[in-house]
């Protein structure tokens, strides 16, 4: 009989938590505090991102052993890149979320009046930064993502670890391209510069750590952004 009473009450324990849990993540708060969550998920990827990338910039043999590395690992592969991809449309969909709330909660006459004395060209304009940066993230999708799926698992073919300078070069002869990967980056660059900042204020960190916080934000967001820009650059110039 007490073991069926603590085994009720702890489902009862579970099932509260589950709806205090949901009804947070619906508030405004919640969904803020998910979103910088998923932002500084993404914000390590892009760190990992940039790193192996320059590698192609200092030796193309480190670069075809990282990507074949990260290629055929397969808790990369099965696990951390769903993971990545959820991440990056959970990011993304509460972005929108937000906006489309934050419109409709304020009058038309009063945002044109107000957002310009209240808030920055950044943060007015993370909706644009960020449908930009969405529309190259489905260009890099296409001209990497998608040809490794075909090369794996359609056409089957073995697996070659030597390929992926070659592949990352040949991408980079079209100066289009170049151009529009060099503009995504610049307007991912003003997207972490209001957006890196904003998820610590929204997760509550406001502290004597926050002029440190200020400076690893502002030369992250500068620094990353415009070294994919110097790789496509560098290899557009070279090759």
């Amino acid at each position: 009989m007490e073991d069926n009473r603590s085994k009720y009450n702890f489902a009862l324990l579970n099932a509260n938590q589950v709806v205090i849990m949901s009804f947070f993540l619906l508030s405004s708060i919640g969904k803020k505090v998910a979103m910088s969550l998923s932002a500084f998920f993404l914000i390590s990827f892009l760190l990992l991102h940039v790193a192996i990338n320059f590698l192609s910039v200092v030796s193309g043999t480190m670069y075809n052993e990282a990507s074949h590395f990260m290629g055929t690992n397969p808790i990369i592969q099965f696990v951390m890149q769903p993971i990545l991809i959820l991440g990056v449309l959970f990011h993304f969909t509460m972005g929108f979320v937000l906006e489309y709330q934050n419109r409709r909660a304020r009058p038309l006459k009063y945002a044109m009046k107000n957002d310009q004395r209240n808030s920055s060209w950044l943060s007015r304009n993370m909706i644009i930064s960020g449908l930009v940066i969405l529309a190259f993230l489905g260009l890099h999708f296409y001209d990497f993502w998608l040809p490794e799926m075909r090369y794996k698992y359609i056409e089957f073919k073995p697996p070659n670890e030597h390929r992926y300078f070659s592949e990352l070069v040949h991408k980079f002869e079209d100066p289009l391209r170049v151009g529009f990967y060099t503009l995504s980056f610049i307007l991912l660059m003003l997207h972490l510069l209001h957006g890196f900042q904003s998820a610590f204020q929204s997760l509550g960190i406001n502290n004597k750590f926050t002029p440190t916080i200020k400076k690893t934000a502002w030369t992250f967001s500068v620094v990353v952004p415009m070294t994919f820009v110097f790789i496509a650059l560098f290899h557009h110039l070279k090759h």
